[in-house]
């Protein structure tokens, strides 16, 4: 279901707030005034067809990217400015698609460049060997040794050890088998237990929808539904996804949630 009205009670406590931002491509308009915002320990899952402005959309939250207009506010603070270096040190990290890791170094070498510009917090390399049990074993490999899974592993891992507050997760299934992909998914139930708002940027529906509280569609840029996983039916979600007899009016632009 999509509203008409941001309800702007729910912004009080949010970690995250993105309102009407938009993003340009040289002439091409990537991310067309989407709005939404992210609480503690929940998961929006924004999902569209690959060109839909998803990763866009993260990188330009994370300080890849810079908004032609609308404002990113962290914990009520406006960072549409920040260095993406400085959103790091308070508290948002970006496991990025292809997850862009140093394959010269060894695993936990990697982790000691995800922990350079930490944030305060509970999460260590110590905690995330105890994570992902595998790793402590392998800790002096080389990165370029290891399989897909195990390399998306360490990206989710490089960005834990910053000790995020909101976790940006860019397309992490992309190019893995099914049972490696579930392997991914079974440890985000175990980071949103510790408080973390954490974004998901899926073009796998079914994926997305599993590990949801909340679903953010996104056609050409703009926002073509939200609600929950429970309150959106298949079609429904087809017909956004997809582009078929959706309304592009005021309230869908909005996109308030």
């Amino acid at each position: 279901m999509t509203d008409t009205t941001y309800d702007h009670s729910a912004r009080s406590d949010s970690l995250l707030d993105v309102s009407e931002l938009t993003v340009f491509h040289g002439q091409l308009c990537a991310v067309d005034q989407v709005s939404f915002h992210v609480n503690a320990g929940e998961v929006l899952a924004i999902i569209g067809a690959n060109g839909a402005g998803k990763s866009t959309l993260l990188r330009t939250i994370a300080g890849l990217h810079k908004p032609s207009s609308g404002r990113i506010s962290y914990k009520g603070e406006e960072i549409s400015k920040l260095a993406a270096h400085r959103r790091v040190r308070k508290g948002i990290s970006l496991v990025p698609e292809g997850r862009r890791l140093f394959a010269s170094l060894s695993l936990e070498e990697n982790l000691q460049v995800g922990a350079q510009n930490a944030a305060p917090g509970p999460f260590n390399i110590g905690y995330v060997y105890d994570l992902f049990d595998w790793m402590h074993e392998r800790r002096n490999q080389k990165v370029r040794q290891f399989s897909g899974g195990e390399q998306q592993a360490v990206a989710i891992a490089r960005a834990l050890v910053a000790n995020p507050q909101v976790l940006l997760l860019d397309e992490v299934s992309l190019g893995l088998a099914p049972i490696v992909i579930e392997r991914i998914y079974e440890f985000i139930p175990n980071i949103v237990t510790q408080g973390i708002g954490v974004v998901l940027v899926e073009q796998d529906v079914t994926q997305g929808l599993q590990v949801a509280t909340r679903v953010h569609c996104l056609l050409e840029g703009r926002t073509s539904l939200v609600g929950t996983p429970q309150e959106l039916s298949p079609s429904a979600i087809e017909r956004a996804y997809f582009g078929s007899d959706v309304t592009h009016g005021p309230a869908a632009q909005e996109g308030h949630v």
